[in-house]
């Protein structure tokens, strides 16, 4: 079977990080490229993270940088607290070369039109990429195989509101866009993504497999679990990107549902994912086998394909 030809939309992050380097490491991904957008930091700083690790990785892929802010309202502030001010925790990242020249939602068309109904995109930030993408290539969605989305909560609790997931959040009004438009979503969100978790004991591995992104991984993670000890309780970490990676590659690790879903915008609640009978049909991911997909992980990050 051949390799998926993937879009990787992407804000890092050190979660997101985690799934950069899975991505580039996975025989069944064929990365075609990253694209960077706000979220956990701001767009320039995202994009030169990209640009860092892949190529510490080793990865010769176009890195195009995306969207600043939200299609609509204020740009809210980034969660330093969460993923560090520079994104990768206490990791002092050099300042990488120009980006790709095409905007990031040119670069997802154009491939789209090239992979002729083959291309999966990933977005695994705020949707706004995609959004633009839509507004600006509406053939789009007959090019794309699939749409698979980190974020929104539908029977679950947020995680920056109680009513809302953070990618959503940060812009509703594009989640609401690209669940809405014509083409097949998978929803990666915090009902299944919580159930995935790396601990110390995964990360301290990783250096003798891959010495030098194995060495970034482990310095990343070290920030995010001090996050999730203080707020969660547990030494380890949420693995919410990595997750909706394995969702592209290994989709029988998931349970999902088809259900008709629209987001809120303009409300009380933005970035609510609601059912409604009138909404888009969306498969959303509802269980989980949280240690299978640890263990996929874990396979292509230990793989030898990374340095």
């Amino acid at each position: 079977m051949s390799a998926i030809p993937l879009i990787l939309d992407t804000d890092p992050g050190i979660d997101d990080a985690i799934a950069i380097m899975a991505a580039i490491a996975a025989p069944q991904i064929d990365l075609k490229a990253l694209t960077t957008v706000f979220g956990n930091v701001p767009v320039a700083t995202a994009m030169r993270n990209a640009q860092f690790l892949a190529a510490s990785a080793g990865a010769a892929v176009p890195v195009a940088k995306g969207a600043a802010a939200p299609l609509v309202q204020a740009p809210p502030p980034h969660p330093a607290f969460v993923h560090g001010v520079g994104g990768l925790g206490a990791l002092s990242v050099p300042d990488q070369g120009p980006p790709d020249p095409r905007s990031a939602a040119d670069l997802m068309a154009e491939v789209a039109a090239a992979e002729a109904g083959r291309l999966v995109i990933l977005a695994v930030g705020p949707l706004t990429n995609l959004a633009i993408a839509l507004d600006r290539h509406p053939q789009i969605t007959a090019q794309v195989a699939r749409v698979v989305v980190m974020g929104g909560a539908l029977r679950h609790p947020g995680n920056v509101r109680p009513y809302a997931e953070a990618n959503f959040w940060q812009d509703p009004d594009a989640a609401a866009a690209v669940l809405a438009a014509d083409w097949p979503v998978t929803m990666v969100g915090l009902d299944v993504t919580e159930t995935v978790r790396l601990y110390p004991d995964d990360v301290d591995t990783l250096p003798a497999r891959a010495p030098v992104c194995g060495k970034i991984l482990r310095e990343a993670f070290a920030h995010y679990a001090g996050f999730h000890v203080e707020t969660r309780g547990f030494d380890g970490c949420f693995l919410h990107d990595p997750a909706s990676l394995v969702a592209v590659t290994d989709p029988g690790c998931f349970e999902t549902w088809r259900v008709r879903v629209r987001v809120e915008t303009g409300t009380e609640t933005p970035g609510a994912v609601v059912e409604d009978p009138a909404g888009a049909p969306v498969d959303v991911c509802i269980s989980a086998d949280g240690p299978g997909i640890r263990r996929r992980l874990m396979a292509m990050l230990g793989s030898g394909a990374l340095r």
